[in-house]
């Protein structure tokens, strides 16, 4: 059958009439009914006038534009917060970023008040940060970054709260510095780790000076540890397969010693150097020249020297020990 050989005159009008009534009811349906989801809530306006906030679940606008909904979202915005140039209080240049987390408590302040409230609140907090970092030095935002993050989640709080906005937390995540600036800081870095190491160091020395003064008290109230000390020694350096054994003298025995030397009244034979004789003939052996060995000034030869020429008188001395011959008259 050919369409055109139809007849849509023989089609009742009620029919059409309800089929257009069908069709309107569903886009009337399409268009007032809308569907918020838990987290979401929506803002009517009604002929442009503020209609209240509903939600969620299933909503009913009167369509043709006299009812226009608006939807917020409730649940918590993460935004990064792009890296700011930033000056701080000592002139250090650096370059910060940050991490925002906020979320809608009033929806109708948060789609009266301001245009787009999630691009406002960006806005705020780089401002804020570039603020509240260049009020700071730099040794103070690398040390204390819990109170500087305290400090912007208040600032970036107050100001967005007109809008219904709750900043709940503002993090400082990186903060990059200059070449340069990294190179001091490690500088710095070592030279406290070296101040520090000289410290316990001397520190040590010092406990180790104390130790040693107690342990010479008593190795002097005890002389036989003093010898145990000395096997104990010898014992350390036989198991180390040297071999040179170095055998310690006690000062006491070298004070010994020089006081019996010095208790010597007699005159003391000084050895003195051996001239050579040159050879006379290529091929001979060089040979000692005779010299006589000198004695030592004594306090009789002293006051001897001191007599006039004339009234010295002649002394003589064994060539062997050094002592004065008596008068020839005498012997």
């Amino acid at each position: 059958m050919n369409i055109r050989d139809f007849d849509f005159s023989t089609i009742p009008w009620q029919l059409i009439i309800g089929v257009v009534a069908v069709v309107l009811v569903l886009y009337v349906l399409l268009a007032a009914v809308r569907v918020l989801q838990e987290y979401e809530r929506g803002v009517i306006f009604r002929l442009g006038r503020y209609g209240g906030v509903t939600g969620p679940g299933l909503v009913l606008i009167i369509p043709f534009g006299i009812d226009r909904l608006k939807t917020v979202d409730l649940r918590t915005v993460t935004t990064d917060v792009p890296g700011q140039e930033v000056i701080t209080r000592d002139n250090v240049t650096i370059r910060v970023n940050a991490v925002l987390y906020f979320q809608v408590l009033d929806p109708k302040l948060a789609i009266i008040k301001v245009v787009n409230y999630v691009q406002a609140t960006m806005q705020i907090a780089q401002t804020t940060l570039r603020s509240v970092l260049g009020e700071s030095e730099l040794d103070e935002l690398l040390a204390n970054r819990e109170q500087i993050n305290e400090k912007l989640q208040v600032i970036i709080d107050q100001q967005t709260e007109p809008w219904g906005i709750k900043v709940s937390i503002v993090e400082v995540k990186d903060i990059e510095l200059p070449q340069t600036m990294q190179r001091a800081m490690a500088k710095q870095a070592e030279a406290e780790r070296e101040k520090r190491a000289k410290i316990i160091s001397a520190e040590g020395e010092f406990q180790a000076s104390a130790q040693l003064a107690n342990a010479a008290q008593v190795l002097a109230q005890q002389p036989a540890t003093l010898q145990l000390r000395y096997l104990q020694t010898l014992t350390e350096i036989a198991s180390e397969r040297n071999s040179t054994i170095i055998f310690p003298i006690p000062i006491e025995f070298l004070s010994m010693m020089n006081g019996n030397s010095g208790n010597n009244n007699g005159a003391q034979m000084m050895p003195m150097p051996v001239p050579m004789q040159q050879p006379t003939a290529p091929g001979t052996a060089l040979q000692p020249l005779a010299r006589p060995q000198q004695p030592l000034a004594t306090p009789q030869l002293a006051a001897t020297q001191q007599l006039p020429q004339q009234a010295r008188p002649v002394s003589r001395f064994d060539p062997l020990t050094g002592q004065p011959l008596p008068p020839e008259g005498q012997r």
